[in-house]
Parts: structure tokens; sequence; C-alpha cells
């Protein structure tokens, strides 16, 4: 999983070769189509047309690639979730997911001072949306909720993709084959069990 097209590098010599057993796929994640939020949101990441391009050529080499849109932002970026699989899907991504923003601990007055610095007329909106889609609170830690939310507005993000998942034809993961894998045996590293 990555945001980076660093991993085109090893496309031909590591990932292909290895997909071609059934032993590697990649997943992108793309957050938005917007040229600027995405430079006010992931500053040093690729632009959202660059990771497009990102699962284009992993796509072209045989590897089965995902598009992970996230984190899905209510109110800033929940609108382009269907154009985001769209695009992806023409790019050649054959999975897809999304996970609803998350703000555990620290992170939640990170984001409101970003907000504040970039969005200051959403922010108290934006805010209020994100505790819609957790129980009133900024963060909900339980295990099935934290990635998808709960509420109306979490069922509707939900319903959302998957119908559009459906519409574009997107299709389930494939299962990979771990058969061959074995941990690598370090000098002098003790073994847990």
């Amino acid at each position: 999983m990555t945001k980076s097209a660093l991993v085109e590098r090893d496309i031909i010599d590591l990932i292909a070769r290895a997909a071609s057993r059934q032993q590697a796929s990649v997943a992108v994640s793309v957050t938005t189509l917007d040229r600027a939020l995405a430079r006010r949101l992931e500053p040093r990441a690729p632009s959202p047309q660059r990771r497009l391009e990102t699962i284009r050529r992993l796509s072209q080499a045989g590897v089965p690639v995902s598009v992970l849109v996230a984190p899905v932002v209510p109110v800033l970026t929940d609108s382009e979730l269907e154009s985001i699989l769209t695009q992806a899907r023409k790019a050649g991504a054959q999975h897809a997911g999304y996970i609803l923003l998350r703000l555990p601990h620290e992170l939640k007055d990170m984001f409101q001072h970003w907000l504040e610095a970039h969005e200051p007329h959403k922010a108290a909106h934006v805010m209020q949306r994100i505790r819609d889609t957790r129980g009133g609170k900024t963060y909900d830690p339980r295990f099935g909720a934290r990635m998808r939310g709960t509420g109306a507005l979490a069922q509707l993000i939900e319903k959302r993709f998957e119908l559009a998942r459906r519409r574009l034809g997107y299709v389930a993961p494939p299962s990979l084959d771990c058969s061959r894998f074995t941990p690598p045996q370090v000098a002098g590293q003790l073994s847990l069990f």
C-alpha cells in the first residue's frame, strides 16, 4: 500500500515477477482529484494525477492494483468518491476500498489546526460531520468502526462506495499465494517460539 510513485522503480524487477506468481499486489491511495486541495492536505505526496499514472503503469505491467480512497474527509473530499473510483478504474485499478478519516489521539488537534489554517469557513462543519460518523466523538477505536464510522453519514458513504464499485466493475482483491514465503533467518536473532 502506498501513495508514492516510487513503487514504480520495482515494477519490472520485483513486483510484476511476484504478481505473475500471485505473490504481490499493490494498493495506491487517492484522497482527492483536486490538485490544490491535495497540495494542502498532503504537501509532500505525489499529485492525484501522478498516483493515477502509477495505477496505470502497475496495471499495464500485469500487477493486480487497487485504489484506496483514503482518507475520505467529510465535507472536503466525500463528494469525490465516485469520480476517484471512476478515474482509477479507467487507469486500470481492478479492486477498490475506502477508509473514513480517523483522528486518534493528537491527530485530532493537528487536523483542527490544519482546518483552521486552510479551510476556516468549513472547519466547524467538517468537525461536526466527523463527530456524526463517530458517535459524537472525533474517534472511535472499536474494530470494525474505526475505518468506516457509524451513523447515517457513514452508512451513506458506504452505500455510495458499494454502488459505484459495482457499477464500475471492481472485483474482490486476489488471494495471494503465501505458500512459498518463509521468514528470513537472521544470524543471532532469537526465536519468539
